[in-house]
């Protein structure tokens, strides 16, 4: 069942992957750039620093998914003892982590103009710091534990108690009173951004998306490689 995740049936999937996405990526990012610095209009209160959440809000989807797909790959490397399921989770936290503090930054800059303050340890930013907290735990551990299958259990407990968080990042605008508006994108609801800022928000979504796809398949990739010189030292 799972000999799709075989290294050697999935190193040529990888490699076509990472050319189809060199492929298109520049210039799917040169439109999307041009939508939202140049096409999307100013917002009427916050003026031209709104678009700031076209790198704000991507970014903190990217975070909050990139942890959840490492929770459910520990989950299940616990129940199937897969090892790829570890790689892959070893090669998606340090995009997670990047695009974590991404969103807090651009967060903080875009705070000053709408808020009047960089900093606010609100509900929304508190839960954000946390999780940039769970991701560099997740790293250490593999960076600093030696023995590698305790480090891959250690990590999936951090990884799976940490999937707590996540909930409590999406619904702390609406649990606690924060500075962070409610949910303006609703996936059964309808959203109350207009047209014109949330098709440049998807676009740059959707380029940021193909950046951590490519970015995760070459440390995949790299990963991969590491293990087979590992095995062919053991010969």
């Amino acid at each position: 069942m799972f000999n799709l995740f075989n290294n050697s049936n999935i190193f040529g999937l990888i490699e076509a992957l990472i050319n189809f996405i060199n492929s298109i990526f520049f210039a799917l990012l040169l439109v999307a750039l041009s939508f939202a610095l140049i096409f999307s209009p100013p917002d009427y209160l916050q003026g031209d620093s709104v678009r700031i959440m076209y790198v704000h809000v991507p970014a903190a989807w990217i975070g909050l998914a990139s942890f959840t797909c490492i929770s459910i790959l520990s989950i299940l490397n616990f129940l199937f003892k897969i090892k790829n399921f570890s790689l892959m989770t070893k090669s998606i936290a340090p995009i997670g982590l990047v695009f974590t503090c991404i969103a807090i930054v651009t967060g903080s800059i875009w705070g000053q103009p709408t808020w009047g303050t960089f900093w606010a340890w609100d509900a929304r930013i508190t839960s954000m710091v946390i999780l940039a907290i769970f991701y560099l735990s997740f790293i250490a551990i593999h960076k600093f534990v030696s023995e590698e299958s305790k480090a891959i259990k250690i990590s999936s407990i951090v990884a799976i108690v940490g999937l707590v968080n996540v909930p409590i990042i999406k619904y702390s605008v609406e649990w606690w009173s924060t500075l962070h508006q409610p949910a303006s994108i609703k996936i059964t609801g309808t959203s109350s951004i207009h047209s014109s800022m949330l098709m440049p928000l998807l676009l740059m979504f959707f380029v940021l998306i193909l950046y951590c796809a490519l970015i995760f398949l070459m440390k995949y990739k790299t990963e991969i490689i590491r293990i087979k010189k590992k095995n062919l030292k053991r010969l």
